[in-house]
Formats: structure tokens, C-alpha cells, sequence
């Protein structure tokens, strides 16, 4: 019976494990499910040219995608920087109040806001709020809409002058239907009948004029009542056309039988008129006939394409867009004329004596209620796109920086491990030790990997620089010898130095790499020999200009160009020969760091670097570096001691050390190198840890922390020991430069830092050096 009753007791616990089994595994499918939706939305709004923020109740952040992280502020209040602009306008601030009220009971509101730009003008944007979903989360969308509005703007004064234009002809006009009622009358018209146009508009014609003309007519002439009661002859010529099955007609007035050439004189004024407003819009206009040619054109448009009115006016509109958006326009036009399509908006390229960007924004034009032909705005949009493009390989050189900073942080976690546990390796196994060769292997190919992620580093501006002034034609001298024999006997080597260079701030280290790395491009684009150029000068920028995906301020640079005669570089490769690990060079031939390189310690001197080339034709490399006069008075710097007066010597010592690393491999190897030289070793894997031991032990001497960790990081701990325990030596220790690791602490606060990838000698010596101070 106890056998049954285990029995049983154990089928019910495998029912009940195979139970949690299939629960647990149908809770992850649906988890994965929804990770997959998730992941497929957000893609998809990412794409989405407005900006969408997406927050909780609580106002905490929910989703955001690029536009977003571009216009709209903290998920807590999403509109800040827009009331900021809008400070002294009541008007969009009132606006702004208005949608913040909506988010915060869960309505939808839509609203247009102008805020002012410091040049003067508006910008304008397109908000929505409305609610996402249950449980009180908004969503937030925003939209530029300043090219919109300037085209409205634009549009609207055109339509304004013509009504002027109308209004104020020097003949009546009016426009009735079947039933004889009038739809339309100009100005002129209602002062010679004395009555203003509301009072004309919706009668009858017999009420207003006492007589309705016959409509098979196409002249006829009237006795009109006019102001005062007069009576004047009125000569009527109207039109008949049909409107979506309704019958108009469209008449003109003239007083007093105006004689034929009085006639003419008229319309010649009219068109006159028409020309002058049709020929200083802003904006190039054209009026294309049935057949797709051109008819008419304003100054604007033949300005923008460099073209003469005679060479435009019969020609195709199609043969003044580029070949590659031609059908796709075309096809557009054809189904405005046809009048399946009201209207269109393109983007395209224009062909002309510059290639030019241009806003086609067509509309049909109408004759008796046929489609006569098409009137066309184009705008120019050539330097808006431009300046999205630079702003947009500006944003991917960012953040490409970034990950590859990250990265190399990463890796200097490992490398430092590597490296030191070769140390502790070779501490018991000495060169006579068969292991001894091996071990050497491991970490010579581990610094071999540290020089790469200095590179990296450079290409991300967290590298460790040591600058100071530089007098350029010098280096460059000093550094001749060497690029000879870099460049090899096919290759001649010129340099042409300016006078009065002045001096500039950058590493000489450095310096001297991005040199070299720029000849031995060079020489790789010349395998056939060739000739290199190095020009340097001093130049005053008299305002800001671009280079590359960047805008260069004002002021004075010593400038360094850098040319050869080589293969020269293809467009579509310059736009991306500073990315890291991008190269033309064959497989093998290279890292493709050489460059990206240059471009990171230009950019971490303040510098700039653009490049000018053509297939066959050679490249040039020019570099700006701000020019500086004299050494700026009271720039002092903490002298650094040697490297081999900190890794030399008598490394033992006695003393606590805190140390705070979560990277348990590099701390595991620094515990057991400190504990070997004789100090007392206390170990914390985070911020939060080491409080604590702060807390609890009295006494300690230095404390070690990497910079970068989860929860609380390395600056903030020691911000805190420096106002508790101000007695405790600080060395910081991280995979980015010294720059990075210490921002947001005082350079005066005494802190020390020690670059990752380091040696056991070189964390024994930074130790040393720290409490060899306290002494």
C-alpha cells in the first residue's frame, strides 16, 4: 500500500512539472511573439518622416523615434523647448497650454505653431497629441511644415494680387447661371451699379440689372441703373461653359460702348499687369500646354535653371528634369492633364547649366471647363536637401564614433585581463621556462590588439592625447627623412612651406601619425610612382563654411594640404573613406583604420579634414588646425612623470586598497597583482558595494574605480570620496581617454587616471606614485 501511494504521489508530480513545462515554454512563445511585434512597429515608425513620442501615464517615456529625439523634448514635458522659443508670443503659447491639457486628460488636439527664428521668420510645425492605447499613454507627434506654410504664404499673395487684379480692371466682370443668378462680380462692376457685391451676389440678374441678356448671344447691349440712379450703356460680352453638368456664363461689362482701340488698351494694360505679377513671383512658374510643352515661363524659373526664355518656351517640360526621375514626373503630369489626378507634388532634379533639386508643385489650369494645359511652381530646394544630407552623414559619423568608443572600451576590459594575466604568468615561469615563449606570443598579439583599439579610440575622439604647441613646419621637417623612405625611391616628395604659420595645439605623436597614415594612402594610390605634395599656409576663415559633414567657424588655421598624383577616389567611395574598417584596398591589404583614424584625431584637435577627388586625377587632403599666436598666459598642466619612472623600481608597498571593477577578470587580476607587491586588497564590483566597504572600514588608502559601470558609476563614487573621505587617493581607471573618464569632475580635484590596457607594472606603479605623493 505505501508503494501504491508513492507511486501515485510521483505520477503527480511529473503531471505537474510537464504542466509548468508547457506553460513556461507557451509564455516565452508569446513573449517572443510580442518581442517580434514590438520589434517590427518600431521599425516601422522609425521610418515615419514626423517625430512620434509615445509616454506612459506617469509621463515616463515609452517609445521614440528618430524625428522625435530631433524635435520633441523629455517625455515630461515634450513641448519644452518650443514654449522656450515661444516666450514672448502668446498666441503659440497658448496653443502649446492647449495641447498639454489635451495629454493630460487623454483628448485629442491638433494645433499649427510658428515659433520665431533668431534671424527672424517662423518655423513652423504640425502637432498632434491623442491617446495610445489603454492605461492613459499619449502618443505625441510632430512635423516640420515650414516649407508648406512659406508655398501657402507664397500662393496665397499670388491669388490676392490676381483678385486685386480682377477687382480693379477697368471693366466689369460677372459670372451667373442657368437661373440667371448672379455667382460673381468684381469690384468695379458693383461701384458702377452703386451696390456692394453682397447685395449683387444671389439675386437674380433681372433684379440687379433689370434685364436678363440672352446667353446664345455673345454681345448684347444693356441700359444699367447705376449709382445715384443714373442710367449708363453697358456693353456685355459674355461666354457660355459647363461646370460639373451646370451651365455659367462669363460676362464682361463694358461702359459707354468703349470704342475698339480703348478695348485693346485695356487688355494691353491687363496683360501688362498679369505680366509683371506673373513675372516677379518669387517662385519659378510655368504654364505648360496640352501637348506638354512649355508656353510660358517667369524670370524666376529661367534664373533658377539658366536657361533663356526663347530656349524654354516650346520645349518639352519633361527635357528640363533629370533622366532618372523623367518617367515617373511624366507619368504624374499625364494623369494631372488627364484629370485623374487634382493635383501632384514632386521632388526631383532639374537639368540646366547646375544640377538643382526643385518642389514641383502642378496644378490644372481650365478653359470653358476643359483641362487647357498645367501651371507649375518650382522651388528650390537644393540647398535645403544638401544641408539634410551633411546633417545626416554628420549624425551617422556620430554615431558610428560611438560605437566604435564603445567597442574599444570593451575590449580594453579584455585586453587589460589578457595582458595581465600574462604578467602573473611570467612571474612564475622566467625565460629559462619552456611556457616562457608562449606566454610572450599571448601578450605581444594582446598589445599588437591595444594599438587597434587606439585607433578606434581615435576615430571616436576618446583617445588619451598629450597636446601642446606645435610649430608646423618643424614637424614637418623632422618628419621628411622618415616619409622618404615610407614612400620609397618611385615616389618624389614636395614640400612647400607658408611663412608666418603661427604655432597650433596637437599630440606630436599624433600629428605625426595622421602624416603618415595620409602618405602611405598616398603611396598605396600610386604604384607606379608619382609625386606627393605637402603645402602648409595660415588662413583667415572670414565666416563659417562647411567641410564635410561638419560647418567650420570663423578664424584663423593653419592649413595643410596633403596631395598626390595617384589613382584618385570615385563619388561614391568619398562620402565614406573616414568610416572605420571601410576600405577600396583588396582583401588583406589593410584595416581600413588609416583614415578613420586621421578623421578622429583631427576632429578631437578641433580640427577639420575634407577631401577633394577624381578618378585619375589625383586626391587632396586638406586639414584645419586652429592657429594659435603665443602660449595663452597661465596654462599650466600637472607635469606626468615617465612611464618608466612609474613602471621601474621597487613596486612593493604596503597599504589598503579599495578596488572597484565589475569586469570580474580584470578585477580578479588586479586583487592578485596588488596582493602580490605586498598591499592589502579590499574588492567591489559595484558603486553600490563600495559604499558600503566605505562605510565600514576606517581605514584605506587608495581607491581604485572603473569609470564605466551599471548602477553607480566610477565618477560619482569618487565625487563622494572626495567630500567624505577627501584623505583617500583616487585613480580612476577606464577604456576611454582621460578627457572622457574625468567629465564632470574638477581637473583640480588631485584625482589620478590610468588608461586601460594596463600592465601589472603600470597599475603597481600608478599605486606607488599615488601614495609616494602622501609621503
Amino acid at each position: 500500500m505505501p508503494t501504491d501511494l508513492a507511486l501515485l504521489t510521483l505520477d503527480v508530480v511529473l503531471a505537474a512539472l510537464v504542466a509548468g513545462l508547457g506553460l513556461l515554454i507557451w509564455r516565452r512563445r508569446g513573449r517572443a511573439q510580442a518581442a517580434e511585434r514590438a520589434r517590427v512597429l518600431g521599425g516601422a515608425l522609425e521610418l515615419d518622416p514626423r517625430a512620434v513620442l509615445v509616454t506612459s501615464a506617469a509621463g515616463m517615456e515609452l517609445y521614440r523615434n528618430q524625428g522625435g529625439r530631433q524635435i520633441l523634448a523629455e517625455a515630461a514635458d515634450p513641448l519644452a523647448g518650443m514654449k522656450a522659443r515661444a516666450a514672448d508670443d502668446d498666441r503659440a503659447l497658448a496653443d502649446l497650454e492647449r495641447l498639454d491639457a489635451a495629454a493630460a486628460v487623454g483628448a485629442q488636439r491638433r494645433a499649427e505653431v510658428g515659433l520665431p527664428l533668431t534671424g527672424g521668420g517662423r518655423e513652423w510645425f504640425a502637432l498632434e497629441v491623442r491617446p495610445a492605447g489603454t492605461g492613459g499613454a499619449v502618443a505625441w507627434l510632430a512635423e516640420d511644415i515650414s516649407a508648406r506654410r512659406a508655398l501657402e504664404e507664397t500662393l496665397r499673395r499670388e491669388n490676392e494680387l490676381l483678385s486685386d487684379f480682377v477687382d480693379f480692371l477697368p471693366v466689369g466682370c460677372y459670372s451667373a447661371d442657368a437661373d440667371g443668378t448672379v455667382r460673381y462680380v468684381n469690384q468695379r462692376l458693383a461701384e458702377w451699379l452703386g451696390k456692394p457685391g453682397t447685395e449683387i451676389v444671389g439675386h437674380n440678374l433681372e433684379d440687379v440689372f433689370g434685364v436678363v441678356p440672352n446667353p446664345e448671344e455673345e454681345r448684347a447691349e444693356l441700359r444699367l441703373r447705376g449709382r445715384g440712379g443714373d442710367v449708363f450703356q453697358g456693353l456685355v460680352a459674355h461666354s457660355v461653359y459647363d461646370e460639373g453638368g451646370e451651365m455659367f456664363t462669363r460676362s464682361v461689362v463694358v461702359r459707354d460702348l468703349v470704342p475698339e482701340q480703348q478695348w485693346e488698351r485695356a487688355l494691353r494694360a491687363a496683360e501688362r499687369r498679369f505680366r509683371w505679377l506673373f513675372d516677379d513671383a518669387p517662385v519659378g512658374i510655368a504654364l505648360v500646354d496640352p501637348d506638354g510643352s512649355i508656353g510660358a515661363c517667369n524670370l524666376a524659373l529661367q534664373a533658377m535653371l539658366g536657361i533663356d526664355r526663347d530656349d524654354m518656351i516650346g520645349r518639352a517640360v519633361a527635357d528640363i528634369i533629370a533622366e532618372e526621375a523623367r518617367p515617373g514626373a511624366a507619368e504624374q503630369l499625364a494623369k494631372v492633364l488627364s484629370g485623374s489626378l487634382t493635383g501632384t507634388h514632386l521632388e526631383v532634379k532639374l537639368r540646366g547649366r547646375r544640377d538643382l533639386i526643385s518642389q514641383l508643385f502642378v496644378s490644372p489650369s481650365h478653359e470653358d471647363g476643359d483641362i487647357s494645359g498645367l501651371v507649375i511652381h518650382f522651388i528650390d530646394a537644393t540647398e535645403q536637401r544638401n544641408l539634410e544630407i551633411q546633417f545626416a552623414q554628420s549624425q551617422k559619423m556620430q554615431a558610428m564614433g560611438q560605437l566604435a568608443g564603445g567597442v574599444a572600451h570593451d575590449f580594453n576590459n579584455l585586453l587589460t585581463a589578457m595582458i595581465g594575466f600574462c604578467d602573473l604568468l611570467l612571474q612564475r615561469h622566467g625565460p629559462g621556462d619552456p611556457s616562457f615563449a608562449d606566454i610572450m606570443q599571448v601578450k605581444q598579439n594582446a598589445n599588437r590588439a591595444a594599438s587597434l583599439v587606439r585607433q578606434l579610440l581615435a576615430f571616436s575622439r576618446r583617445q588619451a592625447l598629450q597636446p601642446r604647441l606645435l610649430n608646423v613646419t618643424d614637424a614637418l621637417s623632422d618628419l621628411s627623412n622618415l616619409l622618404r623612405r615610407l614612400l620609397g625611391e618611385t615616389i618624389e616628395l614636395k614640400m612647400n612651406h607658408g611663412r608666418a604659420l603661427g604655432l597650433v595645439r596637437v599630440d606630436p605623436g599624433q600629428f605625426d601619425q595622421v602624416i603618415i597614415n595620409l602618405a602611405v594612402n598616398a603611396r598605396d594610390a600610386m604604384p607606379g610612382g608619382g609625386t606627393l605634395t605637402i603645402k602648409t599656409n595660415a588662413v583667415k576663415v572670414e565666416q563659417p563654411v562647411p567641410r564635410g559633414p561638419e560647418l567650420m567657424p570663423a578664424g584663423e588655421y593653419v592649413l595643410i594640404e596633403v596631395s598626390d598624383t595617384g589613382t584618385g577616389i570615385g563619388k561614391e567611395n568619398i562620402a565614406r573613406i573616414f568610416e572605420p574598417f571601410f576600405s577600396t584596398k583588396e582583401v588583406g591589404a589593410g584595416t581600413g583604420l588609416g583614415l578613420s583614424t586621421v578623421y578622429g584625431i583631427v576632429r578631437q584637435t578641433d580640427g577639420f579634414i575634407v577631401v577633394e577627388s577624381e578618378p585619375g586625377q589625383g586626391a587632396t587632403f586638406s586639414i584645419h588646425l586652429p592657429r594659435i599666436d603665443a602660449e595663452p598666459a597661465g596654462d599650466t598642466r600637472k607635469p606626468q612623470p615617465p612611464q618608466a619612472e612609474m613602471e621601474g623600481g621597487d613596486l612593493t608597498g604596503t597599504g589598503a586598497i579599495l578596488l572597484v571593477e565589475d569586469e570580474d577578470a580584470v578585477r580578479l587580476f588586479g586583487a592578485r597583482a596588488l596582493r602580490n607587491k605586498g598591499y592589502t586588497v579590499i574588492e567591489a564590483r559595484s558603486g553600490e558595494q563600495a559604499m558600503e566597504v566605505l562605510r565600514g572600514e576606517d581605514h584605506i588608502d587608495v581607491l581604485i574605480s572603473d569609470v564605466v559601470m551599471p548602477g553607480m558609476d566610477g565618477v560619482t563614487l569618487a565625487r563622494f570620496v572626495r567630500m567624505e573621505r577627501p584623505a583617500i587617493k583616487v585613480i580612476l581607471i577606464s577604456g576611454y581617454s582621460e578627457d572622457v573618464a574625468r567629465d564632470g569632475i574638477d581637473p583640480d580635484a588631485g584625482l589620478h587616471f590610468l588608461p586601460k590596457p594596463f600592465s601589472l607594472k603600470q597599475l603597481a606603479g600608478a599605486v606607488k606614485q599615488v601614495l609616494g605623493e602622501e609621503s
